[in-house]
């Protein structure tokens, strides 16, 4: 049974035209992690959601493994994490699987020029330090220290901080 949760304006039924006050459409977009199977979004847009205003080089986030097939006890020193400008440049892995990346960031600047999304895996981050905004098409979230920020593949976001900590 699909679980229905409503907010702002919305059509009487869904998939049918969708007029503002002023003789403009809504725009629809269905979001969802599995194609058109599975739980999903259906949002109403202002503009159109496929609109592109730039498209810049995409930025290569695949980990490099230091050390293949690694079997020795490490210790990880986490807090010393070499700053970097951005939320994405700041990114550096630490533990990589097939399944999963662990890895740790320090970003310095409080906010980006560009939104992010990540076609190939979900998200997890735990704030260690400092506060700030996690901002995507659905709405915005705000975080703080102690919080975890889940972002399904393809969600569109970027992240503002509070300060540069």
């Amino acid at each position: 049974m699909p679980i229905y949760h409503s907010l702002g304006k919305i059509p009487h039924k869904r998939h049918t035209v969708f007029k503002n006050g002023k003789d403009r459409y809504y725009y629809e977009q269905l979001f969802g992690t599995i194609g058109f199977d599975g739980m999903s979004t259906l949002s109403y847009h202002v503009h159109r959601p496929t609109m592109v205003k730039e498209l810049r080089k995409p930025k290569d986030v695949t980990p490099k493994i230091a050390i293949e097939k690694n079997m020795r006890s490490l210790r990880l020193h986490g807090f010393k994490a070499t700053p970097a400008k951005d939320h994405l440049a700041a990114r550096k892995p630490i533990l990589v699987n097939s399944d999963c990346a662990i890895v740790l960031a320090a970003p310095q600047a409080k906010s980006v020029d560009y939104f992010y999304k990540n076609a190939d895996c979900d998200e997890m981050i735990f704030v260690h330090k400092g506060s700030g905004t996690l901002r995507t098409f659905l709405g915005n979230i705000d975080f703080k220290y102690g919080d975890y920020l889940m972002i399904p593949r393809g969600m569109i976001y970027t992240m503002e901080f509070k300060d540069a900590d």
